[in-house]
């Protein structure tokens, strides 16, 4: 199994760039690089890693797809535990996870605990064929992945086996495609 550790994913971050900006305005680029492309995701992520997401939309960028992520779109809210306002975030979030084609959940070990994440994940399964989802599992450095369940009921991103510069979507049953092809089928 070769799940990517997590400095693997963060060597991605600003990888593609000349220069280092701060997370919160490398997510504004992003939102503004990403217009015009044609294979729409919804990335599910723990909120407060931005640099994971950060790190893991520069990973996903050169695959040529739309990501959908909360903290891509919207503005900081102060009102988060407002229930009126907690209420239009769900309806938003399970019409942005219907609208989009895929649906990535990144899975790191402090997301495989969150309940958001969780429920995203429960709420995708009931909305996507299971091969429009994925877990981009990330373990801590050095560690083992806490996230097993997760393997083996859901395709999941791995380093290839076949190709060492690549990356494939591996399946439950054992099957694996070049996550480029599993993007745009």
């Amino acid at each position: 199994m070769n799940i990517l550790p997590k400095y693997g994913l963060l060597q991605f971050r600003n990888a593609a760039r000349i220069y280092s900006k701060p997370i919160i305005e490398s997510l504004k680029l992003f939102k503004e690089e990403t217009k015009f492309l044609k294979v729409s995701l919804f990335f599910s992520h723990k909120h407060d890693e931005l640099e994971e997401l950060d790190s893991a939309i520069n990973f996903l960028k050169g695959f040529g797809v739309l990501i959908y992520a909360d903290h891509i779109t919207e503005e900081e809210n102060e009102e988060d535990n407002d229930d009126i306002h907690a209420k239009r975030i769900q309806q938003e979030t399970e019409e942005k996870i219907k609208q989009n084609t895929k649906f990535i959940f990144l899975a790191t070990e402090n997301a495989i605990n969150s309940k958001r994440c969780k429920w995203e994940l429960r709420y995708a399964n009931t909305q996507k064929k299971l091969d429009q989802i994925a877990i981009l599992p990330i373990r801590e450095d050095f560690t083992d992945y806490g996230g097993e369940e997760y393997l083996q009921k859901y395709p999941y991103i791995q380093k290839s086996d076949t190709d060492p510069d690549g990356y494939d979507v591996k399946y439950p049953n054992g099957d694996a495609i070049p996550l480029g092809i599993w993007l745009a089928s």
